[in-house]
């Protein structure tokens, strides 16, 4: 089938059960999605990210996963970095929104955002940094004013 067929937000939708599964450059506490790109320089294409995430979203039993390591290395210092970033870089492309990320997924577990709060994202999306960027993160959440610790984070 094309694409404008596969990719079709109402297609997908009538789909019960519906699971879309997608991967992302990084995430920021507010949980905005970028898949398109490392600061100014494009990476990929949003491969029908939102279609899906939206199809899924009003699909009987529709769930849309972003699955994403909580680390890389940088290839020119090999410095071992976050994924989940405090907010997205000036130039980085939002793929999808926070309010279209439902459930998010590293190494370190996995959270479901949809309806919550900006405090809550920022603490269940801190959940599944690496725990050698959490300090730094909620440092950084604190001073955008979007932190407040309820002893669920582990």
């Amino acid at each position: 089938y094309p694409v404008d067929y596969t990719n079709s937000p109402e297609v997908i939708s009538k789909i019960d059960n519906m699971v879309a599964i997608n991967n992302c450059v990084c995430v920021d506490l507010y949980g905005q999605i970028s898949s398109e790109s490392a600061g100014t320089r494009h990476v990929s294409g949003t491969g029908g990210q939102l279609d899906f995430l939206t199809g899924v979203g009003t699909a009987k039993g529709g769930k849309g996963f972003i699955c994403f390591s909580s680390t890389f290395t940088d290839k020119k210092t090999g410095e071992l970095k976050s994924r989940v970033v405090p907010s997205l870089l000036a130039g980085e492309i939002v793929t999808s929104p926070r309010t279209q990320a439902h459930y998010l997924v590293s190494e370190w577990g996995m959270v479901n955002v949809a309806g919550r709060s900006t405090w809550e994202r920022a603490e269940l999306i801190i959940s599944l940094a690496h725990p050698m960027f959490r300090e730094a993160l909620i440092k950084e959440a604190e001073k955008m004013n979007i932190w407040r610790y309820t002893n669920k984070l582990v």
